[in-house]
C-alpha cells in the first residue's frame, strides 16, 4: 500500500508538470467584434493597422483605412442602438480605445464607457466604423462597415 501511495503521488507530480511545460500562450494581437443586441448579432472588425509587440512584431499598414472598410461586408444595426467591444483575447493592458464612425469624409467620436458600451448615432444612413486601440503591447486599428435604419 505504501509505494501504491508513492507511485500515486509521482504520478500526480509528473501529469502536473505536463501541464505547465505543454501550455502555449497567444500574444498575437486580438480578434476585434461588437456585441449588438446582447449576444444576438455580432459584427467581426477586420485588422486595418498593427504594431503590436509580444513574443514576436506583428506589422500591418493599410494606407487607405476607409477603402479597406468599404470592401467589409456591410452589417444592418438599429438607430441609437447599443453595441459592446469585445476582444477574443485580453492579454494586455488597454491604455487607450477608441470608436469613431465615418460618414462621407465627416469623422465622429463615439463615446465610451467604462464596460465598453456605447451607442449608435440616431442618424440613418451608411458609415464606416473604425476602433483604436493603444496597449502595453502596441498598438491596432479595427474597421467595418454598417448601415443605420
Amino acid at each position: 500500500m505504501k509505494g501504491f501511495f508513492k507511485l500515486f503521488i509521482g504520478l500526480f507530480f509528473a501529469f502536473s508538470l505536463t501541464g505547465c511545460i505543454g501550455e502555449h500562450y497567444d500574444f498575437t494581437p486580438p480578434s476585434v467584434s461588437l456585441d449588438i443586441e446582447y449576444g444576438i448579432q455580432s459584427i467581426q472588425l477586420k485588422e486595418a493597422n498593427i504594431n503590436w509587440n509580444s513574443d514576436k512584431h506583428y506589422e500591418k499598414e493599410t494606407k487607405d483605412i476607409l477603402s479597406l472598410a468599404r470592401k467589409q461586408k456591410q452589417v444592418s444595426v438599429k438607430s441609437g442602438q447599443e453595441g459592446l467591444i469585445l476582444f477574443d483575447s485580453e492579454d494586455f493592458k488597454v491604455l487607450d480605445l477608441r470608436v469613431w464612425l465615418w460618414q462621407k469624409d465627416k469623422k465622429m467620436e463615439l463615446k465610451l464607457d467604462k464596460n465598453r458600451n456605447f451607442y449608435f448615432p440616431k442618424e440613418k444612413g451608411e458609415y464606416l466604423i473604425e476602433v483604436g486601440l493603444r496597449t502595453d503591447s502596441g498598438s491596432a486599428q479595427y474597421v467595418g462597415n454598417i448601415v443605420i435604419e
